[in-house]
């Protein structure tokens, strides 16, 4: 379960892509079977979550990770880098970015 929590022991990765209504679907399907497939199963995995804004040209995808070593190590596999030069054809950009939570409210 994702926890959005300034006190919270964790690292939040946010990644977002650029791409065209037309690669939209696809692209959002080559990202679900990452995380079914591959990406949910590494160690340090704790929750993610996709968004697409309404014009279907962004995603936002909203990831935890037990450390940020977790992440940098499931990036980095051979695994993932095979997905990401797939993913990378479909769409214009994208760019994970690790974040602290500042502050969280509710």
């Amino acid at each position: 379960m994702l926890t959005i929590r300034d006190d919270a022991a964790l690292q939040t990765v946010i990644t977002t892509f650029e791409m065209t209504p037309g690669t939209c679907q696809d692209l959002l399907d080559a990202l679900e079977s990452a995380y079914d497939e591959f990406i949910s199963k590494q160690p340090g995995f704790i929750a993610a979550g996709l968004h697409v804004n309404d014009a279907q040209t962004r995603i936002a995808n909203y990831s935890q990770w037990q450390r940020r070593e977790d992440f940098q190590a499931m990036l980095r596999s051979e695994e993932m880098r095979a997905r990401n030069r797939k993913i990378h054809t479909l769409c214009r950009s994208f760019e994970p970015v690790m974040y602290e939570v500042a502050k969280s409210f509710g």
